[in-house]
C-alpha cells in the first residue's frame, strides 16, 4: 500500500486515531470500579443494555451522517459525545448515572460504526486495492491493542489498591488522549465516493435495506459474526476481572495479562493478510468460532483453575482479532459504494437487536451467577460457529460491486 496516496493516507491517520481512541487506562479495573461505587452483576449487564439500546437508535443517523457529509465530520461528532460520557462517568455514583454514560457512549459509537470501514474501503477503492480490505483493517486494528498494552499495565498497577481517586484520574488521564483523538481526525481525506450521496434520507435507509435483502449472504455473515462475538468480547470483557480475582490472579496481574494479550492480538492483527492467504476464511471463522465456544466453557467449569482461567482468556482475545477484518472485508465486498456506511449502520442496527435480546436473556441468567452467564454464553457462540456460510452467492451488479463471494 505504500504506493497508493490516499489509501496510505487515511489508514496511517486512522491507526492513531484507533490509538488514541481506544487507550482506556481504567480498562483492566473498570468491572472493579463499577463495583466500588455499589453496582451489582445485574447492573453492569444493564449497562450493555443501555449501550446497545443508544446504538440501536443511533446506527441509522450515523451512517446517514458519514454518506451525507463525509467520515470525518461523523467521526468528529462521535469523539464530542464520548469525551462527554467520560467526563459524566466521574461523577456517576448512582445507577441512572451510570445508565446514561453508558447509553451517550454507545451513542457516540454510533457515528464511527460503519463509517471508519467505508472511509478505509472507498479509499482503498480509488486506489485499486479494496482487495487488500482485511490487512488494512487488520493493521488499523492492531493500534487498539498497541494503546492497551501501554493503559492495562499502567491502569492496574496505579489502582492497584481500588480507591476512588485513583479510578477518576485514570478516567480523566483518557480524556486528554481523547483530545489527541479529536485532533487527528481533522486529518482524515474523506474519498470523492464519501459524502456525496444527496437523495432524501428516507430513500437512502430504503436503499441500504435492499442492499441487505437482496445479499442474504450478509445476513449469514453477519448471524455467524455476532453470535460469537457478543459472548465473546462484550459478556466477556465485562466479566473476565472477577473471573481473574476468583481464580486468584492479583488485581496488578490483570493489566500485565491485558497486556500479553494485546501483544498477541497486535502480532495476530498484523499476520491477517498471512493468514488469509494461506487459509480459506470460512476456515479461518469456523476454527476461531469453536475456539471462542471453548474458551467461554471452560471459563464457567474450571472457573477456579488459574492456567485454564489464563488460557481461555488468551484463546478468546487472538480469536476475535482473526475474526474482526475478515468479517470486515467479506461483508464491504458485497456492499455499493453510495450507501456503504448506511448499509454497515443497518447491520449494526441488527447487532443492537441481538445485543439487547442476548443481554436481556443473560441478565434473567445472571441470578444463577457468573457460571450460568459464561455457560450460555458458550452455547450461544456455538450456535454462530455453526451458522452456515456460503461458498458463493450470485449478487445483482446494482446491488454489490462484485458478481459472487468466496470464502476460500
Amino acid at each position: 500500500m505504500k504506493n497508493h496516496n490516499i489509501s496510505t493516507h487515511n489508514i496511517r491517520v486512522m491507526f492513531w486515531v484507533k490509538f488514541f481512541g481506544t487507550i482506556n487506562f481504567i480498562a483492566p479495573v473498570l468491572t472493579l470500579f463499577y463495583f466500588g461505587r455499589g453496582l451489582e452483576a445485574t447492573h453492569i449487564l444493564w449497562l450493555q443494555i443501555f449501550w446497545s439500546g443508544a446504538v440501536l437508535i443511533g446506527e441509522v443517523p450515523g451512517g446517514v451522517v458519514a454518506d451525507r457529509f463525509g467520515a470525518k465530520q461523523s467521526f468528529l461528532v462521535g469523539v464530542i459525545l464520548k469525551v462527554s460520557s467520560l467526563v459524566l462517568l466521574v461523577f456517576a455514583y448512582d445507577p441512572w448515572m451510570f445508565f446514561l454514560f453508558s447509553a451517550i457512549n454507545g451513542f457516540s459509537v454510533t457515528f464511527f460504526s460503519g463509517a471508519d470501514e467505508a472511509l478505509i474501503y472507498e479509499s482503498l477503492k480509488e486506489d485499486n486495492q479494496h482487495h487488500r480490505m482485511d490487512r488494512a483493517m487488520g493493521k488499523i486494528q492492531s493500534a487498539g491493542f498497541v494503546s492497551m498494552i501501554l493503559a492495562v499495565v499502567f491502569g492496574a498497577y496505579f489502582a492497584k489498591e481500588l480507591r476512588d481517586e485513583q479510578f477518576i484520574f485514570l478516567i480523566v488521564l483518557g480524556l486528554a488522549f481523547h483530545i489527541v483523538e479529536l485532533v487527528l481526525i481533522f486529518f482524515v481525506k474523506n474519498p470523492s465516493s464519501i459524502g456525496s450521496y444527496r437523495e432524501n434520507p428516507f430513500k437512502q435507509v430504503i436503499s441500504g435495506i435492499k442492499v441487505i435483502r437482496k445479499a442474504p449472504t450478509l445476513l449469514l455473515l453477519f448471524v455467524n459474526f455476532t453470535l460469537v462475538f457478543i459472548p465473546a468480547d462484550s459478556v466477556y470483557e465485562a466479566f473476565n476481572q472477577p473471573i481473574f480475582t476468583n481464580a486468584g490472579v492479583p488485581v496488578v496481574m490483570i493489566g500485565v495479562l491485558y497486556a500479553l494479550a494485546a501483544i498477541f492480538g497486535f502480532v495476530t492483527s498484523q499476520s491477517v493478510g498471512w493468514l488469509t492467504s494461506r487459509f480459506s476464511k470460512k476456515l479461518l471463522m469456523n476454527v476461531t468460532g469453536g475456539l471462542a465456544s471453548l474458551g467461554l466453557l471452560l471459563s464457567a467449569l474450571l472457573g477456579e483453575s488459574l492456567w485454564f482461567v489464563i488460557g481461555a482468556f488468551f484463546i478468546l482475545r487472538v480469536g476475535q482479532a482473526i475474526r474482526r477484518p475478515i468479517y470486515s472485508q467479506l461483508k464491504n465486498d458485497l456492499i455499493p459504494s453510495d450507501v456503504r456506511a448506511t448499509t454497515l449502520s443497518l447491520i449494526s442496527v441488527l447487532d443492537s437487536a441481538f445485543d439487547l435480546i442476548l443481554f436481556g436473556l443473560l441478565s434473567v441468567i445472571a441470578l444463577k451467577g457468573l457460571t450460568g452467564i459464561l455457560l450460555a454464553s458458550s452455547v450461544i457462540a456455538l450456535i454462530g460457529t455453526l451458522t452456515p456460510l456460503q461458498r458463493k452467492v450470485k449478487v445483482s451488479s446494482k446491488i454489490a460491486p462484485t458478481s459472487s463471494m468466496d470464502f476460500d
